[in-house]
This record gives C-alpha cells, structure tokens and sequence, in this order.
C-alpha cells in the first residue's frame, strides 16, 4: 500500500493500514495468485 505523504497524515495512514490488515480477504479475481504468493512464502520462510 502506498499513500502520499502531501494527502495522508500519519494518523490516517495508520487508520488504513490497520483496516487492511484486519479486513479478511474476500477471495474474487486475485484469489489464484494470492494462493501463488503464499505457496511460495510456505516453501521459502
């Protein structure tokens, strides 16, 4: 995620990027290459 320094306070930033982290995927159209990312982090961390 990024956001503009100039548009977005720190604060809000924060706000944001809690919600994303907190927000449970919903799966839809990038599902299979979510799966692809994890795959390859389970066989690399």
């Amino acid at each position: 995620i990024a956001f503009g320094s100039r548009v977005i306070g720190i604060e809000t930033a924060k706000m944001l990027v809690d919600e994303f982290m907190n927000t449970e995927f919903e799966g839809g159209r990038h599902e299979r290459r979510v799966n692809m990312v994890m795959d390859i982090e389970a066989r690399n961390f």
